[in-house]
């Protein structure tokens, strides 16, 4: 039996059995097998929040990190812009080459906000990662017009409005952190028990961090020294797992596409 196949079986059976969510709590490890549908959960959405310590979550402009660039990083000026270097052994970097101000910004070792995966192998490591590193993202912090809140706008109006960028961030969240860690893993093993064909794609969220950093951080200060509340963008990235499936037809319409999000509640 091929690796791919034990694969298959593997996720067989999770679909059929439920997901086997391993919690990682400080206190010690529990391990607890639930059935999906005895969670409650939605089909297509899973959302988790509880109250864990505060310093698994570290937010810096784009601006500082490029004057006094935090552990773990270095920057190269360059005469277009900007090279930051990070440990891929201690940070996974999922953020896209950017223009900016300053010129073209471009992370090294970043593997991109939407990564793809293959096989088996590429799956493995991309979950261990996930569990282990400081996942780092870059997210944009928006003015929103004071027209998207008119109740006669249609949608479509609604969106075209909160898209100045007032700043821009660069989150770290730490994966291998407990409770972190534990929404990660149940969020990683719901969508593949949910999921009906081989390939999937799963958007995993953190605007929910942005917002309770947001608030407890006061509100972002623009360049008028008038203070806004953001609306969050671009605060997620994405797994896309292909198969080598003839016939994979859950994912060609779009069936096979899941999103959970990361919470973290700062204590006042």
């Amino acid at each position: 039996m091929t690796t791919e196949q034990t694969f298959r079986l593997e996720r067989y059976w999770l679909q059929r059995t439920g997901s086997l969510v391993h919690c990682s709590l400080k206190a010690g490890i529990v391990n607890c097998c639930s059935r999906t549908r005895q969670t409650g959960l939605k089909r297509d959405t899973l959302n988790t929040t509880k109250t864990p310590q505060q310093d698994e979550v570290t937010v810096i402009q784009v601006e500082q990190l490029l004057k006094n660039p935090p552990d773990g990083f270095s920057v190269e000026d360059l005469t277009t812009g900007y090279r930051v270097h990070s440990d891929p052994e201690k940070s996974m970097v999922l953020i896209d080459d950017f223009n900016s101000c300053r010129g073209k910004i471009v992370f090294l070792n970043s593997m991109g906000r939407k990564v793809k995966m293959q096989n088996l192998r590429e799956y493995t490591s991309m979950r261990k990662s996930l569990l282990s590193k400081k996942i780092c993202l870059l997210v944009s912090a928006c003015e929103e017009n004071v027209s998207v809140n008119d109740e006669n706008a249609d949608n479509g109006a609604r969106d075209n409005f909160a898209k100045e960028v007032i700043k821009q961030f660069v989150v770290s969240i730490d994966g291998n952190d407990p409770f972190i860690k534990w929404q990660m893993e149940k969020g990683l093993d719901w969508t593949i028990s949910s999921v009906a064909g081989e390939s999937y794609r799963v958007d995993i969220d953190l605007t929910e961090i942005m917002e309770n950093w947001a608030a407890k951080n006061s509100s972002i200060i623009t360049d008028t020294l008038t203070k806004v509340k953001p609306v969050w963008r671009d605060a997620s990235f994405t797994l896309k797992y292909y198969s080598d499936a003839l016939f994979d037809f859950a994912h060609w319409f779009r069936f096979s596409k899941r999103k959970f999000s990361v919470s973290i509640s700062y204590s006042s």
